[in-house]
């Protein structure tokens, strides 16, 4: 039999190679290896590069950052106020007693207009008892000037007496000396005839001195007893001007405020009985952080924003008081350029100016003020924030003065220090 024919395949090309040696092997492992050590190279420089910009790393979008720059510092502060009136007095009752009004909350009133009457007989028949008593005591004292002109009048006779008795003696004397000098009279009838002179003498200084005493006296007397009667007369004056207080009248042109009592009420002294608002003349009264009281003093300059237009204004009052970390302070509007149609309690912006200060170095206000006291400031540096030592000035609501320690240009960080460790550095991601 023929044998079948073979068919031929491609097993005769195929040729077996020799495995590679380790010497071929090398450059490729060399490579891997040195690959690594790069990685591991970099990865080692990005850690101590970290470890070196700071201990600790945040992230940019927890801080705030301001840059420094140089320009005007403007001291001032805005506030929100409320209308009130300059002048707006509550009218209280001089005495107890039924009260009949005439006018109703709201209305419009003329100065010395009569507002409410106030019964109180009381009162009046106390005036009628004084009235009577200071009758009373002006008699005794008309009586007493009478008595006065009377006991001089008797004194001064008693002393003209004495004089005619003194200006006849002085004569029989004269009379005497000549009819002894001629030997008509005896040296005894002399003699008493100077005794006679010698007791006139005496009779007219008792009578002088009687005379000036019980005219003194009189005058005393006379006078106590009207110094009495104008005391009485002072006693009822103030019970007529208490009476004429029981009606009351309008201090000034404006409008009834809020009216206390119904009508008819019986009232005790002092009670309230109804305010009167004064529509001449408003304020702006405005609550100040406390930080800003000891700038505050009457007189600073101010603005008024009303309706869109801006009216000046001065500082009228401060309040010595602190509540709730605020000062109170009042606005009123200069030479009395006022806003128009203005109403009480109604809410109005204001703006006072402290200060100005001119080409200084300042940066936006923010929380690493009041954290460090203005001694220090965390100033970035690329990728960290270094603590730099510096000296803050005057401070507004927005930007507060750079002393020293930092250049224009120079970038801080304003907020978000409070999460700084207590380290010299730290690393901001993310800016």
């Amino acid at each position: 039999m023929d044998q079948p024919a073979r068919i031929r395949d491609t097993s005769g090309q195929d040729q077996v190679l020799a495995r590679p040696s380790g010497l071929r092997r090398l450059p490729k492992a060399w490579l891997f290896g040195a690959a690594t050590v790069v990685v591991l190279g970099l990865l080692a420089a990005w850690v101590i590069g970290g470890w070196a910009s700071g201990s600790s790393s945040f992230d940019a979008s927890r801080v705030r950052i301001a840059e420094v720059t140089r320009g005007d510092l403007v001291r001032d502060l805005s506030a929100d106020g409320r209308v009130i009136t300059a002048n707006s007095p509550t009218l209280y009752a001089i005495a107890g007693g039924t009260v009949t009004l005439k006018v109703v909350a709201g209305d419009v009133v003329k100065q010395g207009q009569e507002l409410a009457v106030i019964d109180s007989p009381e009162l009046r028949s106390k005036l009628v008892q004084e009235e009577s008593t200071l009758a009373s005591l002006q008699g005794e004292a008309n009586r007493a000037v009478l008595d006065a002109q009377l006991t001089r009048s008797d004194a001064q006779k008693l002393l003209d007496q004495a004089q005619i008795d003194h200006t006849a003696a002085q004569r029989d004397v004269e009379r005497y000396q000549r009819a002894f000098e001629g030997g008509a009279v005896s040296k005894n009838e002399y003699d008493r005839a100077l005794d006679g002179l010698k007791k006139a003498d005496l009779g007219l200084a008792a009578a002088r001195k009687d005379f000036s005493l019980q005219g003194e006296g009189a005058g005393i007397d006379a006078r106590n007893k009207r110094l009495l009667a104008e005391r009485q007369q002072a006693v009822v004056g103030e019970l007529r001007r208490q009476v004429e207080a029981l009606t009351l009248r309008a201090p000034f042109d404006g409008q009834v405020g809020q009216v206390q009592i119904a009508q008819g009420t019986n009232v005790a002294v002092n009670a309230p009985i109804l305010s009167v608002v004064d529509l001449s003349m408003f304020e702006v009264e405005i609550r100040v952080p406390e930080s800003f009281a000891r700038d505050l003093a009457i007189g600073v300059p101010a603005q008024v924003t009303s309706s869109g237009n801006r009216y000046a204004a001065l500082v009228s009052a401060v309040s010595p008081e602190v509540v709730n970390g605020e000062v109170t302070a009042r606005l009123r509007f200069d030479d009395g350029q006022q806003p128009p149609n203005l109403r009480q309690n109604q809410r109005l912006s204001s703006r006072i100016v402290l200060d100005t200060r001119e080409d200084v170095l300042m940066v936006e206000r923010g929380p690493f003020l009041e954290q460090d006291g203005g001694r220090f400031a965390w100033v970035v540096d690329g990728s960290s924030a270094v603590r730099r030592p510096i000296q803050a000035g005057a401070a507004s609501l927005s930007a507060v003065e750079i002393v020293s320690g930092l250049e224009a240009g120079d970038r801080i960080v304003v907020s978000g220090t409070d999460q700084f460790p207590n380290a010299d550095r730290v690393r901001i991601s993310g800016q």
